[in-house]
């Protein structure tokens, strides 16, 4: 059973910075692609950053050069480091795995941003 747990969430002063985590665990074959998205109220999901099984990292123009993407491959996690936070970054943030065949995510967890 693949399970993905988000944490690291919490209320931030705009300028601040936070770090999510996203544990993953039961048997997964053939990852491509391992990310966050982002849902603030009234709006559609958002990707945010992704990393592929390869290293190669993509992300959210509106993010860029402020979150870090990355792999911990020996705890089995995907931390997002987020810096220079705006109150725009307000919004539920959910990881997710993708293989070739499905796609995973976990429940999610709230970052709030306050001006």
């Amino acid at each position: 059973q693949v399970q993905l747990v988000e944490s690291g969430g919490g209320l931030v002063q705009a300028g601040g910075s936070l770090r999510l985590s996203c544990a993953i665990s039961g048997g997964i074959f053939g990852i491509r692609t391992m990310g966050w998205y982002r849902q603030a109220p009234g709006k559609q999901r958002e990707l945010v950053a992704t990393i592929s099984i390869g290293g190669t990292t993509n992300y959210a123009d509106s993010v860029k050069g402020r979150f870090t993407i990355s792999r911990d491959n020996a705890k089995n996690t995907v931390p997002l480091q987020m810096n220079s936070l705006e109150p725009e970054d307000t919004g539920v943030y959910y990881c997710n795995l993708r293989t070739w065949s499905t796609s995973y995510w976990g429940q999610g967890t709230q970052v709030t941003v306050s001006s």
